[in-house]
């Protein structure tokens, strides 16, 4: 018979970027005396990838584990981003109940909103916290009033709109029923997780069904499934099965079994339900995949994520400078790699193309995908990517595309300049406020092919000064050609290496965005032209020195520094003849055709 197990609470935490929740968990850590005296801390410590502490935001979906009053509370820290959506899916299925952490000046933001539409179509129990309540600029009640009117937006029950609510300080470990007792420590908040998040519905006894949702991979005992064990009991030594998709592989065994308890694994010989877990020793475990009895086997329902909206093309790179920086450079160790992805993260798909040296991979958004280019250089792979683009599908016989619900916060005197530019990308103002102290806020609903490359436009529009988040919003009917970046490029038509003579050249015809001194080879991007057409040009030309002329007579000449392009910023400016070369060391721009002749040939024949 299932009935809820008292020792445990297995929560969530959901939050919008930057509004603390890492924060939050390491006080937990602290507070209930995961860490020993003498220990070295690390702070957001749940943000282990170098690239979440780089960005800081949380990329993966990770747990922990804290002891308060004999009861074991599982905790898992959760992506605030749309694009790790399949991140947040697979989290809440371990949990039976979410906080939802609200920063006390920003409100519920776009993300926030995406995570808690998830939490409350899964009818899990809320708790509000209300964070940072120290800054100078909370407005708490506002706050408040806005998370109801959120609920309410997104259809919540009474019983989901009956949250309560706690106000905390994450940084120095506070947690207070209202804003303004005497509390000092998170008591509050561990006694209100016991109180209002239930206990797991499971039974020790009976068949035993363990739901894989993460996989991890370990030097000695090799891929780790975690997730967690919905009913029945897991021993070492005793024979099971595994669920797949395609059938059931009976007679499978345990090299060892884990559970969680603070930042560490601890190795157990028998687990039981309820708990959120980690197995290893089962070979080719997918997630989504169910481990249960040999004799009996019962498979859960598999996790089903939202379909992905982003394409990318990752070829092997076969640049004249191929090979000169990374150590991974084949067709095979790219497929390989793209599939190992795939094995941890749900939402990417990978389709193979009839060319050999090229993959399709499927995703969530540039985001999502910039942060894979990104782990895949700094692990020593040499690659190229195209520009991203939509995936579309026909309903009724009609073609239809991928739209979002774009949300801005920005400076009143930039209104008529991002409605201008987002009108052109067949965007829609759905709301707009004034709240009088200088800034605006406004929705727009625009398919998500006008967003590829907008994101750097809006930064220089607003001088850095605007806040701009985005949401999924199901798919409408074609928009038709939408314009993208408006300027040509200058393309270096030779090899060799940038000049200062020749870069004094380029200044009246527009940006560089490779500095002076630089490696460059035929059909490379080497700036941004100030007008529509490409154009290729000598950037490695020297100054012929002669009787009438030294090689000091210009040095006074002062050239405009280039503008460097994050990886992030490449992908939004390349069009669709275009790929960004990426390796361990270096980020370039080229054409995918590098012969200029060739280029001219193919543009003429597309004209006629």
């Amino acid at each position: 018979m299932l009935n809820r197990k008292s020792n445990f609470r297995n929560i969530a935490i959901i939050a919008h970027v930057d509004h603390g929740k890492t924060t939050l968990v390491d006080a937990m850590l602290q507070q209930s005396g995961t860490y020993r005296e003498n220990q070295e801390i690390t702070e957001r410590v749940m943000d282990s990838m170098d690239l979440e502490r780089e960005r800081g935001i949380t990329i993966s979906a990770k747990n922990t584990a804290v002891i308060y009053n004999e009861v074991k509370i599982n905790i898992v820290d959760t992506p605030g981003h749309a694009d790790f959506g399949g991140e947040v899916e697979r989290s809440l299925n371990l949990v039976d109940g979410v906080l939802l952490l609200v920063d006390a000046s920003e409100g519920p933001l776009p993300q926030t909103r995406f995570v808690v539409k998830k939490a409350l179509e899964k009818k899990l129990p809320v708790i509000l916290v209300i964070n940072k309540i120290d800054r100078k600029d909370a407005r708490i009640d506002e706050v408040l009033n806005e998370v109801y009117d959120l609920f309410i937006d997104l259809d919540a029950d009474d019983d989901q709109i009956g949250f309560p609510i706690l106000y905390t300080n994450a940084k120095t470990g506070e947690a207070h029923l209202q804003p303004d007792d005497d509390s000092t420590t998170l008591k509050h908040l561990f006694d209100t997780i016991l109180s209002e998040i239930p206990g797991p519905v499971a039974s020790d006894d009976h068949i035993p069904q363990f739901l894989v949702t993460n996989l991890d991979y370990d030097l000695y005992v090799g891929q780790v499934a975690i997730g967690r064990l919905n009913n029945g009991s897991l021993e070492m030594n005793t024979r099971y099965s595994l669920c797949t998709e395609t059938g059931i592989v009976h007679g499978i065994k345990f090299s060892a079994c884990y559970t969680f308890q603070g930042l560490e694994k601890l190795k157990v010989d028998s687990l039981e339900a309820g708990d959120i877990i980690a197995v290893a020793g089962v070979e080719n475990v997918k997630i989504g995949d169910t481990i249960s009895s040999d004799e009996e086997p019962k498979p859960l329902a598999r996790i089903v994520v939202d379909e992905p909206t982003v394409s990318m093309i990752f070829y092997v790179n076969n640049g004249p400078f191929a090979g000169k920086e990374g150590k991974y450079l084949t067709s095979r160790h790219l497929l390989d790699r793209l599939q190992k992805e795939t094995l941890s993260n749900v939402s990417l798909q990978i389709n193979r193309l009839e060319r050999g040296d090229a993959f399709e991979v499927w995703g969530r958004g540039e985001l999502q995908m910039a942060i894979l280019i990104e782990t895949m250089r700094r692990e020593g792979f040499e690659f190229m990517v195209s520009k991203p683009r939509v995936i579309t599908k026909e309903v009724d016989g009609k073609l239809v595309e991928p739209m979002e619900r774009v949300f801005f916060d920005i400076p009143e005197d930039n209104v008529g300049v991002i409605t201008e530019k987002l009108s052109k990308r067949k965007g829609k103002m759905t709301q707009m406020q004034n709240h009088g102290h200088g800034r605006a806020t406004m929705e727009f609903s625009i398919p998500s092919r006008g967003l590829i490359g907008f994101r750097s436009q809006f930064l220089t529009d607003t001088k850095g000064a605007g806040i701009m988040n985005k949401l999924f919003d199901g798919y409408a009917p074609w928009f038709g050609p939408i314009p993208q970046r408006q300027n040509g490029t200058l393309i270096a038509d030779r090899t060799g290496r940038v000049t200062p003579y020749a870069c004094v050249a380029m200044v009246d015809r527009g940006e560089m965005i490779v500095g002076v001194g630089t490696n460059v080879y035929c059909g490379m991007i080497i700036g941004e032209r100030n007008r529509r057409q490409d154009i290729d040009v000598n950037i490695t030309r020297e100054k012929k020195l002669t009787n009438m002329r030294s090689a000091t007579s210009d040095a006074t000449v002062t050239l405009r520094p280039p503008r460097n392009l994050s990886l992030d910023q490449t992908l939004e400016f390349i069009s669709e003849d275009e790929l960004v070369e990426v390796t361990p060391t270096s980020i370039r721009l080229r054409k995918m055709e590098l012969d200029a002749n060739r280029r001219i040939s193919a543009r003429k024949s597309e004209e006629a």
